[in-house]
């Protein structure tokens, strides 16, 4: 069984398009909603609320530095108040051809960070995701 430990993040059964419908600015619940689109489009997947605020697509287990197996989603997002947050594009640096490519954006370990959806290329950001679902996602058993 997977640890999710003391992680406050965990998969839930909210409502994702419900809970996209609730954020306050229109163009970033616009954003969100295309990009919820555009991952579901890429993946063939259906997304779940990671607690109150995050959608994620698929699984990806991990083992932790102390030897603890957690899991978390293998591509996802958020949209929150500065940026619209997309997870799982950036792990280790990758994809670094893309993203010099994508448009206005910042990165965090994982993340990609978009202030405005129509100031990227929307090819590009398809390619990262699917390059991450594909990197990502590992079939339930």
């Amino acid at each position: 069984m997977t640890d999710h430990g003391d992680r406050t993040t965990r998969p839930g059964g909210g409502d994702v398009d419900a809970h996209l419908a609730a954020v306050a600015d229109d163009r970033r619940r616009a954003d969100a909603q295309a990009v919820l689109v555009l991952m579901r489009e890429v993946t063939g997947a259906e997304p779940r609320m990671w607690g109150a605020s995050t959608i994620g697509f698929g699984r990806q287990p991990y083992r932790t530095a102390d030897g603890k197996d957690r899991e978390w989603f293998a591509v996802g997002l958020a949209a929150r108040t500065a940026a619209l947050t997309l997870y799982g594009l950036t792990y280790y640096g990758s994809n670094d051809d893309l993203l010099a490519r994508l448009g206005p954006h910042t990165t965090g370990k994982g993340c990609l960070y978009v202030k405005r959806l129509s100031d990227v290329d929307p090819a590009v950001l398809r390619d990262l995701v699917a390059r991450a679902w594909a990197t990502n996602y590992e079939e339930q058993p």
